[in-house]
């Protein structure tokens, strides 16, 4: 009596995949290859353990059905000689033993499942659609992770701590909901770059991912940068002008350093999250727009909310999920891999070759505090890549670079006083490991740090 009682017609996914049939009696062979050809599958059905070794020697396939008794010869030994030729072939073990243990040892040699006979052709379909999801799946995460490890140095997919592996599994299972996530973490943690890793791993992945960077901006102009504006809504709203909001229809909108946002606007940006409604700056028609929002902060919001400075209702309302980004200095087993990245990333963009670090480079990198975080780090590889033209870099890489005789304007020169602000500011930022500690230095606030320097490079103040 056959096993497989129908062959079904219908169209599946399986199409396309090749499989290997091995068992011992030709009544399943037969029938289990009619059965998985229907689904569009290229099948080659031996069965002898030989004849196996021998097909997969000759060719790759994509699954094998294994049978767990051949004659005199173990199926169970069968899988790992088949695994040990082709790593990636997804092994299914099929018996008309079926029990608990040998299940359990089926798994452990590498069988992705397990199949007991009598089993119908609905079965068959079901376990062929879920191998090739899965395989669609690594196969799409190791694009993602070729993309990121050559665009987005700063993101370690394959981290060695176990707070940053406990971080990224974390985002990967929160990057298929829709609910808001909330990114804790120090400045230069990388929190951008996992807000990108988010959207990239989620279903909007097609839509637009779109940033907006709380601090930078007045209260007024904030508003119009995440709703838009009518014309004539303030002084310089010369024409209608749509906001990020209605930018990342269809996507994901970040709002980095969400903790910076004075309370009129928390309020407008709590009704937009529970109703998806808002209107522009200066208009009343009311719109919508579907978006996913994660915000990022360095601040400590709990505080802010008994303080009155930051709305506890809009609190719980983004950190449905929260993900706190470890400090670089409490992930010390990444500082070296991290940072041997780095010269290979900017080695490349420079054409050159990556330098390699003595014993004693290490040892000072993983000595150094990093109070940058990892983007200190990038700073520090990007600055060796550029001034040490030697292939063997030493501890100089964490203790600096001598700095060459000034060559800017000099107090009481022929210069204007935008001409010192402006050598002063570039020479601190060269000083010191990120932006927030050069306005600390400069005794100004990071967004009037960032308005100065877009006006220095040309842009807009």
């Amino acid at each position: 009596m056959n096993e497989i009682q129908s062959t079904e017609r219908a169209p599946s996914p399986g199409t396309g995949l090749r499989v290997l049939v091995v068992d011992d009696e030709k009544n399943i062979r037969t029938t289990l290859a009619m059965c998985l050809e229907t689904m569009g599958c290229q099948v080659r059905a031996v069965a002898t353990a030989e004849a196996a070794i021998v097909e997969v020697e000759r060719g790759a396939f994509d699954i094998a059905f294994v049978d767990l008794r051949l004659g005199a010869a173990s199926g169970l030994d069968l899988l790992q000689r088949l695994l040990a030729l082709r790593g990636d072939l997804a092994a299914v073990m099929i018996t008309a033993y079926a029990t608990v243990d040998t299940a359990v040892e089926a798994l452990q040699r590498g069988a992705v499942d397990y199949l007991p006979k009598p089993f119908t052709p609905a079965q068959i379909r079901h376990l062929v659609e879920q191998i090739q999801s899965r395989r669609l799946l690594s196969r799409r995460v190791g694009e993602l992770e070729e993309l990121v490890a050559a665009e987005v140095p700063e993101v370690d997919l394959q981290p060695a701590s176990p707070r940053m592996k406990a971080t990224l599994e974390t985002l990967a299972r929160a990057a298929a909901a829709q609910t808001p996530i909330l990114l804790r973490g120090e400045n230069g943690t990388g929190k951008g770059v996992l807000a990108r890793l988010v959207h990239a791993q989620s279903p909007r992945r097609g839509g637009p991912f779109v940033t907006v960077n709380c601090p930078t901006l007045s209260e007024e102009l904030l508003a119009s940068e995440l709703f838009g504006h009518v014309r004539g809504a303030f002084t310089g709203a010369v024409r209608d002008q749509p906001g990020r909001v209605e930018a990342a229809e269809g996507g994901t909108l970040f709002l980095d350093e969400i903790g910076e946002i004075s309370p009129g606007l928390q309020a407008k940006l709590l009704r937009f999250i529970q109703e998806r409604q808002f209107e522009r700056v200066g208009e009343t028609r009311t719109r919508r727009a579907d978006v996913r929002i994660l915000a990022a902060t360095n601040r400590d919001l709990e505080a802010d909310v008994k303080a009155g400075r930051f709305r506890e209702d809009l609190l719980f309302r983004l950190n449905v999920i929260e993900v706190t980004v470890p400090p670089l200095r409490d992930r010390p087993e990444d500082i070296l891999r991290l940072a041997r990245g780095f010269l290979a990333f900017f080695s490349r963009a420079a054409n050159r070759l990556a330098p390699e670090l003595t014993s004693a480079a290490e040892e000072a990198l993983l000595a150094h505090r990093w109070p940058g975080n990892v983007r200190e780090l990038r700073n520090a590889m990007e600055r060796a890549v550029i001034l040490m033209p030697s292939r063997v870099i030493g501890p100089e890489i964490v203790r600096g670079h001598p700095s060459p005789p000034p060559s800017g304007p000099s107090l009481g020169g022929d210069v204007s006083l935008e001409e010192l602000e402006r050598e002063h500011i570039e020479r601190v930022i060269e000083r010191v490991p990120t932006l927030e500690e050069a306005a600390r230095v400069l005794g100004i606030d990071s967004s009037t740090l960032w308005r100065k320097r877009r006006k220095f490079e040309g842009g807009a103040d």
